[in-house]
């Protein structure tokens, strides 16, 4: 049973619940395509982010800082909870306040920035990245390796190097690009339980609405 544990311990993707707020190695820029959530959970939910007034395409998940293995949560922090206006501000990139509230509570608080700056920050980290234009251009649904999708956000932006985007995929679809970024936002390489990039050639790419 201990040698078991131990090498559960050793083995499975590590985090931690109310570690000290500002201590983490690197960030974790994850982006979402939008349309591919709406298809396998978002419409089913009646997410105002898939409402068809809306054309969203890469919008960001969050902003987490990130250790080398495994990554703070919920830590504790004497920071004020962001308002109702200062989320709702942030609907235009993250697709809906209540995930931008949660960000904040899950993972904003342990940066330790105040609301305003880690939302700042995150909109910087955002504007940073180059989303690769030609995912906009689909007009149909078409299947393509995840593969394909980091090659196209390494062409975006030539500063990256391939250890430092991972793509994930959900459900049959291309789920997120999750870009490695330094405390200064630079690219930087990916940690071992971020770095494991989807393996699947057909995955399932929607079109903006």
């Amino acid at each position: 049973m201990r040698v078991l544990l131990i090498w559960l311990m050793m083995t499975l993707p590590a985090w931690a619940e109310g570690e000290r707020a500002g201590e983490f190695d690197y960030y974790v820029l994850s982006l979402s395509w939008s349309p591919n959530w709406c298809a396998y959970e978002g419409d089913a939910r009646g997410s105002d982010q898939c409402d068809a007034r809306h054309d969203h395409g890469w919008i960001m998940h969050g902003l987490w800082p990130q250790f080398h293995r495994g990554y703070p949560s919920f830590c504790p922090t004497a920071e004020r909870a962001p308002s109702r206006r200062m989320t709702g501000e942030m609907a235009d990139i993250m697709g809906t306040s209540g995930l931008a509230w949660h960000q904040w509570r899950k993972h904003g608080v342990c940066t330790g920035l105040s609301a305003p700056a880690y939302f700042a920050l995150s909109r910087e980290a955002y504007d940073r990245v180059v989303r690769p234009p030609v995912f906009r251009k689909l007009d149909k649904t078409v299947k393509v390796p995840a593969s394909v999708v980091e090659d196209a956000f390494l062409q975006s932006n030539p500063d990256m190097e391939r250890d430092g985007v991972t793509i994930t995929c959900r459900a049959g679809h291309i789920q997120e690009a999750r870009i490695c970024l330094s405390r200064d936002l630079n690219p930087v390489p990916c940690g071992q339980d971020v770095v494991r990039d989807c393996t699947t050639r057909d995955a399932l790419f929607n079109p903006v609405r």
